[in-house]
C-alpha cells in the first residue's frame, strides 16, 4: 500500500475536505481541517495529493489500512492466471506424431491454458518456411473445436510461432 500523509505530515496551506459520509466540504485551511479531525477523534488523511488543492478525508487511518489490505487480498483471490504451454513440432513430423501433439494440445486447452505451437527449422528447412506455415495452420484446424488461433503464424529466427487460445 502506498504511503499516505496523515495529520501533521500534511504541509499544504489549504485542502479540499471530504467528510465521513463522502460529502464534499469546501476548501478549508489545513489547521482547521486538523482541528475538525481531532474533535472527532479521527485522522486527517491526504487521499489525492496531486489535485489542486489536495483532497483530504477525515477517517480512522487504522481501519482504512485494514480495509485496503482486505480489498487487495480479495482481488488476488479472484485473479486468474493463464498458463502458457508449449508444443514443439518439426518439419518432418509424421501423421501419428502430429495426432499425439494435437491430443496434448487439446488436453491443455480443455484445462484453460494457452498453447504456444513452435515449428523449428533446421539446416536447409529454412528454405521451406511456407511448409511450416501450412503445418501450423493444419495444427490449428485440428484444434479448432477446443481453441482458436490468435493471429497468424510469425517467423522468428529459425522458428515459427503461433498461439492457440481456449474457447470459452
Amino acid at each position: 500500500m502506498r504511503e499516505l500523509q496523515i495529520n501533521e505530515e500534511i504541509r499544504d496551506k489549504e485542502v479540499r475536505l471530504v467528510g465521513l459520509e463522502g460529502q464534499q466540504d469546501a476548501v478549508v485551511p489545513t489547521e482547521k481541517a486538523m482541528l475538525m479531525a481531532s474533535e472527532m477523534n479521527l485522522d486527517l488523511i491526504k487521499i489525492a495529493p496531486n489535485a489542486t488543492p489536495p483532497v483530504c478525508k477525515i477517517m480512522d487511518y487504522g481501519k482504512y489500512c485494514f480495509e485496503q489490505t482486505k480489498r487487495e487480498r480479495e482481488a488476488r483471490k479472484k485473479q486468474k492466471t493463464v498458463e502458457v504451454k508449449e508444443i514443439r513440432l518439426s518439419m518432418g513430423i509424421g501423421t501419428g506424431d502430429l495426432a499425439t501433439k494435437v491430443g496434448s494440445a487439446v488436453k491443455f486447452l480443455k484445462a484453460g491454458s494457452k498453447v504456444k505451437v513452435v515449428v523449428r527449422f533446421r539446416g536447409r528447412e529454412m528454405v521451406h518456411i511456407k511448409m511450416g506455415e501450412t503445418l501450423l495452420k493444419r495444427f490449428a484446424q485440428e484444434c479448432a473445436e477446443y481453441g482458436t488461433a490468435e493471429g497468424f503464424p510469425k517467423a522468428e529466427g529459425r522458428s515459427m510461432i503461433m498461439f492457440i487460445v481456449a474457447k470459452r
